[in-house]
């Protein structure tokens, strides 16, 4: 009772500071609300110190909030990734602040026109415990060179990470510049339901439904990157060793817990047997130990183990086939970490079926044709990502135009991720909006259309009284 009490205390206090934080964000930004492109830079090439210099701590602190996160992954896809995007931005944001000219039609004439990218204002950042650097600092240095101030809720689930985070932007910007929060989940709603000029949140379908009802309140804008099912379908003669191989990263990567990973396998139906045993042998290769093996990431928590491990008993109870991949026959008792598993027979009634695994289990369906792989995942919600792999252009053609999703890669997993000049963003249940590219500048930025008229006034031809000469001249020639 004590420890619930001294809790609510603490995410009471942080609401407010929140409230306070936001206040001061808005009128510093009325202050100066279009900063300099040398400006911009500066404030984002403050992060990569912040990233490079204290590795080893971000890499110590998520693997505590893990429990073992490996070392090697937290530098791969959250460092490594970040600070490509970082040099990507400050190379291209001069560029992207420059105004677009556009085309002045005959009804406009004389006069030119042109769309400048104003900074909005303050913006919102609701950060996952997957991938809690990058999602939270990825977002940041584009919502920064889109010239805003930001306000960064960090996930209850990575305390560690969120301390560590805050304490460093801290040391680096003012707190009406970039601050971040930290609290549990009440905290998480306040924040949701600020008058942020834009939110972008990052998480699973269900929340994203509560966030977005809540910026509705406000008429926020919200970018939601949630997730789904992705796909994997292999093509007919692929070669299943090197398919194995490339599904591995994108599945193996954090233990699966990633909102691109592979969710389901469709695999040819006379090449299920040579899949099997090439995914096995691909994952021993990977990890022939798993329960005190540093490269082997943990599931972040119990209520996570818990639902993973659920739905692999309730698709045995039902009749599903499990293959679970264990290369030393280890006692996984007490671990907080699950072993690679294939679930093969599943039906449509099974929660593994239906909801996104987000974990180290993975389906494998068979399939007879190409349309009946496309159709298949054409019967279910539209995912994050797809991948296809087949060196054939005109199946390539086919899935691509006959799918769709927020986003896919060929011949590969979750690559497409790190391609900065690309956006990133999910259709339907598994998001709306992009945040990389150009196109994630954009999202941050006011697209504001100018028109300046000319000295001379043409429109004093058009004025009333109607049906004068002009009038009759234009409809002739401009209403067919």
């Amino acid at each position: 009772m004590v420890a619930e009490v001294k809790e609510l205390q603490q995410n009471n206090t942080e609401i407010q500071r929140m409230q306070r934080i936001f206040d001061a964000q808005k009128a510093a930004y009325r202050q100066h609300p279009y900063p300099t492109a040398e400006q911009r830079i500066d404030l984002i090439s403050r992060i990569r110190p912040m990233l490079v210099d204290h590795q080893d701590a971000w890499a110590n602190a998520i693997s505590a909030d893990f429990t073992n996160r490996a070392v090697d992954e937290t530098k791969l896809a959250e460092i490594m990734i970040t600070l490509e995007g970082l040099k990507y931005t400050t190379k291209r944001l001069r560029k992207w602040m420059k105004p677009s000219k556009r085309h002045v039609s005959a009804l406009s004439w004389p006069g030119k026109t042109w769309v400048e990218y104003q900074p909005l204002g303050v913006v919102g950042i609701m950060v996952p415990w997957n991938y809690p650097i990058q999602l939270a600092v990825v977002p940041l240095i584009t919502a920064l060179a889109a010239g805003n101030r930001v306000m960064v809720k960090m996930s209850e689930a990575t305390p560690r990470t969120g301390a560590l985070l805050e304490k460093l932007i801290g040391e680096l910007f003012p707190e009406d510049q970039v601050a971040v929060i930290n609290g549990e989940v009440d905290v998480a709603q306040a924040f949701s339901q600020l008058p942020f000029d834009h939110l972008l949140f990052t998480g699973s379908t269900a929340v994203g439904k509560h966030v977005m009802r809540a910026a509705a309140n406000n008429l926020t804008p919200v970018t939601l990157e949630l997730g789904g099912k992705s796909p994997c379908i292999i093509g007919q003669d692929f070669p299943m060793k090197d398919a194995a191989e490339r599904i591995a990263f994108g599945k193996c990567l954090n233990s699966g817990q990633t909102c691109v990973a592979p969710d389901y396998i469709l695999c040819p139906e006379h090449r299920m047997d040579e899949f099997i045993e090439a995914w096995k042998a691909q994952v021993a290769q990977s990890y022939p130990t798993m329960v005190n093996n540093p490269d082997f990431t943990a599931i972040v928590n119990e209520r996570q183990h818990s639902r993973l491990t659920g739905y692999i008993q309730e698709a045995r109870e039902k009749g599903a086939t499990v293959i679970e991949i264990n290369p030393a026959n280890e006692d996984f008792t007490g671990s907080q970490k699950i072993p690679h598993t294939m679930v093969l027979n599943v039906t449509d009634d099974m929660r593994i079926a239906q909801d996104e695994i987000f974990g180290p289990l993975m389906i494998v369906v068979p399939y007879k044709t190409l349309n009946e792989a496309i159709e298949y995942v054409n019967d279910r919600p539209r995912p994050l990502a797809l991948y296809y792999f087949d060196w054939n252009q005109d199946n390539c053609d086919q899935v691509l135009k006959h799918t769709h999703s927020g986003g896919v890669c060929l011949n590969d997993t979750i690559s497409h991720v790190g391609v900065d000049d690309i956006p990133f963003g999910g259709i339907g249940p598994s998001g709306m909006g992009a945040y990389h590219g150009p196109e994630g500048f954009q999202t941050f930025s006011k697209a504001k259309g100018i028109y300046k008229k000319g000295k001379f006034n043409a429109t004093r031809f058009i004025l009333p009284p109607y049906g004068r000469g002009m009038h009759k001249f234009m409809f002739k020639h401009m209403l067919k």
